[in-house]
């Protein structure tokens, strides 16, 4: 469903799993803003491993901090630039927050921004697409078409 890079894997209409959980499917409110979609960046393995075992269970940071750490479209590029930056090819994760349930909180991170944390697993079932980030050449990332 992404413009940036190339889809890659599969996308949930591929899915023959069921949605067990919907909490108003396809968008979550935070704080008065309808939000459709949230965002894993995570590299190829992490997520090959993830497709391997049937859910994601989150990077050693996300493990030591007891939650799956996911960004708004609009904090990605912060996110990217702060977190991965010269990394290589990294993946896009675009998740539906609709169907994370309760485990899905809003909480303050730095800049006084609110982030989407899961304290769970990433169900593959709420996973939109999967695209490829490439890297340019000074280490940052291309969002132009995503922004």
């Amino acid at each position: 469903m992404s413009r940036a890079g190339a889809v890659l894997s599969w996308r949930r209409s591929d899915l023959t799993v069921p949605r067990v959980f919907v909490i108003n499917p396809g968008n979550v409110s935070r704080r008065g803003q309808t939000v459709q979609r949230i965002y894993k960046i995570c590299p190829p393995s992490a997520w090959r491993e993830a497709e391997r075992a049937g859910v994601y269970t989150g990077s050693a940071d996300d493990m030591r901090d007891g939650f799956i750490h996911f960004s708004t479209l609009e904090q990605l590029e912060q996110t990217l630039r702060r977190h991965f930056a010269g990394q290589g090819a990294l993946f896009l994760i675009a998740v539906d927050p609709g169907l994370l349930g309760e485990g899905l909180r809003w909480e303050r991170g730095s800049h006084d921004q609110w982030f989407p944390h899961l304290y769970g697993k990433l169900e593959l079932a709420a996973v939109i697409a999967v695209t490829a980030l490439n890297m340019r050449a000074d280490g940052t990332y291309d969002l132009t078409e995503m922004l």
